[in-house]
């Protein structure tokens, strides 16, 4: 699998820590283009690399790390995003409020589903702040935990896959009717830090 982060803000740089850390090779891409991320991706390289964003698309596993309002922006550079899984790790917020952004009761990773056509878009990676997000995964003999919401049993075991291998345990919740509400901004598991204990051998 080939993996892209989309945003290089606090949320996409935190990503490029993780994947860094766990030797996952990924590009990370930016509306200002990969000359602006060379300071930033320095202790990264070569295993997080910068791309053009055109060229970032290109991987199986797309994670957007960008505001909510600008997901659309992204979803217009391809017509078609078939084969691909889209991982939703925006919150749908609204500023200078900063309370949840009114969507008609429908959940925002629908909403972002919507403009993504034909892609499987799964929720990940939205619901610890960035800091925590970047930090080391593996805590007191557990692992910090990353929740999962998709309406694709493919995808969602993919992506589970990946938070793993990044060293964080993946609890999958369900639908983005379901689990996503739970997952999305001002919903029950937002800005909680939980930890799964390791099981001992028996």
């Amino acid at each position: 699998m080939s993996y892209a982060i989309i945003g290089s803000g606090a949320i996409g740089g935190a990503l490029a820590k993780q994947f860094a850390r766990s030797n996952i090779k990924a590009v990370i891409a930016n509306r200002r283009g990969p000359a602006s991320l060379a300071g930033e991706l320095k202790a990264f390289n070569p295993t997080v690399s910068a791309a053009e964003i055109s060229n970032a698309l290109n991987a199986d596993v797309i994670i957007l790390a960008v505001p909510f309002g600008a997901a659309g922006d992204v979803a217009q550079l391809r017509n078609d995003w078939s084969g691909k899984i889209v991982v939703d790790a925006t919150n749908a917020i609204e500023f200078p409020a900063f309370k949840p952004m009114d969507l008609g009761g429908r959940p925002s990773s629908q909403v972002l589903s919507a403009q993504f056509k034909g892609a499987k878009v799964v929720k990940a990676f939205n619901t610890l702040p960035a800091a925590v997000l970047a930090d080391e995964p593996r805590r007191n003999g557990g692992h910090r935990t990353i929740f999962v919401s998709g309406d694709h049993t493919d995808a969602n075991e993919k992506v589970a896959s990946l938070v793993t291998t990044l060293g964080f345990s993946p609890i999958t919740l369900g639908r983005l009717d379901q689990g996503g509400l739970l997952q999305q901004f001002g919903g029950p598991l937002t800005m909680h830090s939980l930890i799964q204990e390791s099981r001992p051998r028996e």
